[in-house]
């Protein structure tokens, strides 16, 4: 393969380029809020377990502690 080929990986505007996160940060601490209200509301079901379990990873993964929200 010949080097001189241009990189296909950097054909994006660099400047222009948002953040990555964007509101995943933000989306996620409400969503742990309404589950909370639905848990209050409907009991503990299987559905409600689970996903709970997967909105407590992401708060995990982003460093933000439960139990201050």
């Amino acid at each position: 393969m010949p080097a001189n080929k241009r990189p296909r990986r950097l054909n994006y505007s660099v400047n222009k380029k948002g953040p990555v996160t964007g509101w995943k940060v933000g989306k996620s601490i409400t969503h742990f809020k309404k589950l909370k209200e639905r848990i209050a509301f409907e009991w503990e079901t299987k559905w409600l377990a689970n996903a709970m379990t997967i909105v407590l990873a992401k708060l995990k993964k982003y460093g933000i502690n439960p139990n201050k929200i």
